[in-house]
């Protein structure tokens, strides 16, 4: 299977995990939008989603998926996105698209977190995959020489030229040059940084099940 291929079989095996008439959450990013587009199929199982940007929500709206504000949600049973990389215990390095943020408040209040994931995407230690850090722009210059200090290589994300803005009128550090042993503690050291708004670290909150794309088809890790 193409890498295409394998989104599209995690996508379309992520709808098991659907809960009927309820309300559930929706990533961000090109797993995502598969998944947004198998749901299509099922929209009328499901009251409504939680969408984690504004690229999520109309791509949902573009579908007829009715999309509900987090604030006016009591119950989200599950919230199904991609990743940037993923360990065998389920930490996960997220925000390739920019929207780690409104993805972390969402997975803090679902149930169950469902990764679907091409298989390259797993890996034994993160920081391959640059770590992206959502900060108050006024703070990006600070936050890059602290993040330099713990051995990291912050560079400002930019689009066209420009740095880039997100939902939350926030910008982005990517850091490469990372092997991170230890990701949950170093999720709450970068996240201590005043300025930082989260670091797309998720690994105090690891995903609970992964769905991730094979040659040979979707394997499942539950953790």
């Amino acid at each position: 299977m193409t890498q295409d291929e394998q989104k599209q079989a995690v996508a379309r095996a992520a709808l098991q995990y659907v809960v009927d008439d309820a309300i559930i959450g929706v990533g961000t990013g090109s797993t995502a939008n598969f998944f947004i587009d198998e749901l299509a199929g099922i929209r009328d199982r499901i009251q409504g989603a939680v969408a984690s940007s504004d690229a999520t929500a109309a791509r949902l709206r573009s579908h007829g998926i009715k999309v509900v504000d987090l604030n006016d949600v009591t119950s989200l049973p599950v919230y199904i996105d991609g990743a940037d990389e993923i360990t065998p215990q389920g930490a996960m390095i997220k925000g390739g698209g920019a929207a780690l943020t409104r993805e972390k408040i969402v997975t803090s209040a679902a149930d169950k977190f469902v990764c679907i994931a091409d298989g390259s995407k797993l890996v034994q230690t993160l920081g391959r995959f640059p770590l992206p850090v959502e900060v108050i722009p006024m703070a990006h210059a600070i936050v890059s020489r602290k993040l330099a200090a713990l051995g990291g290589e912050p560079t400002l994300r930019l689009k066209d030229g420009q740095p880039l803005v997100t939902d939350n009128g926030c910008y982005i550090l990517d850091v490469a040059g990372l092997q991170i042993g230890n990701p949950a503690q170093f999720e709450a050291t970068v996240n201590n940084i005043v300025g930082v708004v989260t670091v797309g670290l998720f690994a105090q909150r690891c995903a609970d099940v992964a769905l991730l794309g094979s040659p040979d088809g979707v394997k499942t890790l539950v953790f």
